[in-house]
């Protein structure tokens, strides 16, 4: 978990910087397409940092995830033979992929609300949507609800109990870490079988 605290206190440097919203917006963006990295601590970091914009930043975090979704339709629709297989090997095996792709037909709609509000690899989502063809409307409005459910529900809980659940994430940041893993595996292996 070393380098999801790098990460982490990476992203601390960013928070007061002239960029600092660029940074969450480029990196919930690329988190919804292509890149594993746990963005929820960021969102949690930013609005620790400045409780009263807690609402703004679960707003462009909200639309900046539903863009990169948007990338990944795009990904699993147009460029899948050159691209998106490539990166569902990097991400997970091509035979989960297509147990996943056998779900996603099954239950559509649902996969992309649930997988936007859990801990799930949204991107793996977001590629098979365009892959599977789910039509583009309903494939945002259950982004928004989903990412706007997670995001949102966060920032509220950080504008109400603020200080102090950042003493907890300092103290028991590894702890977490390993917890949000174990949930994310649970997760996948339930959906998956």
């Amino acid at each position: 978990m070393k380098w999801l605290r790098q990460v982490y206190d990476w992203m601390g440097s960013k928070v007061d910087s002239p960029y600092a919203d660029w940074w969450l917006i480029f990196l919930f963006f690329i988190e919804s397409s292509f890149l594993i990295i746990p963005v929820d601590p960021l969102l949690i970091l930013y609005c620790i940092t400045n409780t009263k914009k807690s609402m703004y930043y679960a707003t462009i975090t909200t639309v900046a995830s539903v863009a990169g979704g948007w990338f990944g339709y795009f990904i699993g629709a147009v460029l899948w033979h050159s691209v998106g297989i490539v990166l569902v090997k990097w991400l997970i095996t091509e035979a989960t992929f297509y147990r996943f792709v056998a779900r996603y037909k099954l239950y559509q709609h649902w996969v992309v609300l649930f997988a936007g509000f859990a801990p799930v690899p949204y991107k793996a989502v977001t590629i098979s949507a365009g892959f599977c063809d789910l039509p583009i409307i309903p494939f945002t409005i259950c982004s928004f609800l989903g990412r706007g459910g997670r995001f949102f529900l966060i920032a509220a809980a950080i504008k109400r109990w603020g200080p102090q659940i950042k003493d907890i994430i300092d103290r028991y940041f590894n702890q977490l870490a390993i917890l949000f893993v174990i949930i994310f595996i649970g997760c996948i292996l339930g959906f998956f079988h």
